[in-house]
């Protein structure tokens, strides 16, 4: 990640208590990766419109009677997503978008719980301090925004004519829960590592530029997919390697839309022919980047790493494929998001720690 986090992170001093702030790291990327898989499911059965107002407080509260129900029945049946696709919806139907999204959104206060009730704790008992702190605090405005944007998003698919939320509006939703999992995954693996860990050894300039390469095209590739996942462009073209019949769709497909820019984000046939050459990008990245430190440290452990990222990412694009092919079932859908986030965190504690490594080395004597 970047280097004023990286500093904010390794100028704090050691404290007391450390395994314990480490451990509530780890706790809170998994209940981010719940997040997210929750909200996949929710996108995936078309329930994120079920819950018209948002009330960050009151709203933790479901409808506890009948006449409840019936209201925020009342309420879900004035949206165009109602009207347009879910006409004739029993109540009974109703009450089961209603939970998923009731819960992806209960599961978002309880993240916000989790990071700020033991935030104070470690902070007032010293096991976090100084610039780590900011670092923290910083990492709390950044999850506050998520839910923000969350709202906005869901407020873009209550609007007249619209049945689903705007997929830049979801994109950038799926973006800031990635870069709050990433920056979960730098602060859990960083934390008062100030030198690589054992069979580590030091890793070259070149190396360590690979690894944050490698982290920012998982970035891009997820967002990329998110642009699929908002347009449901994964609902067409299912096949592969051609798309239509050819390798390269013709300009005219591909830029069909005036303005041409609002191609890359309207256009179905763009916007899933970006997100498939990029998984071949970032195929050939991980595994240019896994040949070179093989050849260079084969024995080290960044190496071994490497070659793990290399392995997700081709599993991650023969899950991509397979996804495309089945036309999105729930399950594959669902883990295709798992495994991009997964492949995310590996990279970014790669990333992390080919950055002490490479600290090791400039320490070296000339």
């Amino acid at each position: 990640m970047n280097s004023a986090f990286a500093q904010a992170v390794d100028a704090a001093p050691r404290a007391p208590g450390r395994p314990a702030v480490r451990a509530w790291l780890i706790a809170l990327a998994v209940l981010v990766l719940a997040m997210v898989a929750l909200g996949g499911a929710t996108r995936l059965t078309g329930s994120g419109l079920s819950i018209t107002e948002w009330r960050p407080v009151t709203g933790a509260i479901p409808p506890l009677s009948h006449e409840a129900w019936l209201a925020e029945f009342a309420k879900y049946r004035q949206i165009p997503q109602y009207e347009l696709l879910n006409r004739g919806m029993t109540l009974d139907a109703f009450k089961v978008i209603y939970w998923w999204e009731w819960s992806h959104r209960q599961l978002g206060r309880l993240i916000g719980l989790a990071f700020f009730a033991p935030l104070v704790w470690f902070w007032t008992t010293g096991a976090v301090r100084g610039r780590l702190v900011l670092a923290l605090l910083g990492l709390g405005v950044l999850g506050g925004l998520q839910g923000a944007v969350g709202w906005i998003m869901v407020a873009s698919g209550l609007e007249p004519g619209m049945t689903a939320v705007a997929p830049i509006r979801l994109t950038l939703h799926l973006i800031l829960a990635s870069l709050v999992l990433a920056a979960l995954t730098w602060l859990a693996v960083g934390l008062d590592r100030p030198d690589p860990p054992p069979g580590e050894g030091p890793t070259s300039a070149s190396v360590r530029r690979g690894a944050f390469c490698l982290a920012a095209l998982v970035l891009v590739q997820i967002a990329l997919g998110g642009l699929v996942a908002g347009s449901r462009a994964g609902l067409t073209y299912n096949t592969w390697p051609l798309m239509d019949g050819r390798l390269v769709p013709p300009a005219a497909t591909l830029f069909s839309g005036n303005p041409w820019i609002e191609n890359f984000v309207d256009n179905l046939a763009l916007v899933q022919f970006n997100h498939r050459v990029f998984a071949l990008v970032l195929v050939g990245a991980a595994l240019w980047h896994a040949v070179t430190l093989r050849r260079t440290a084969p024995d080290s452990a960044g190496a071994r790493r490497a070659g793990a990222l290399a392995a997700l990412c081709l599993g991650q694009a023969a899950l991509d494929i397979v996804t495309l092919l089945l036309v999105v079932p729930l399950w594959a859908g669902l883990a295709h998001q798992l495994l991009a986030m997964a492949v995310l965190v590996v990279a970014v504690a790669h990333a992390r720690l080919c950055a002490a490594s490479g600290r090791s080395l400039a320490a070296q004597p000339a």
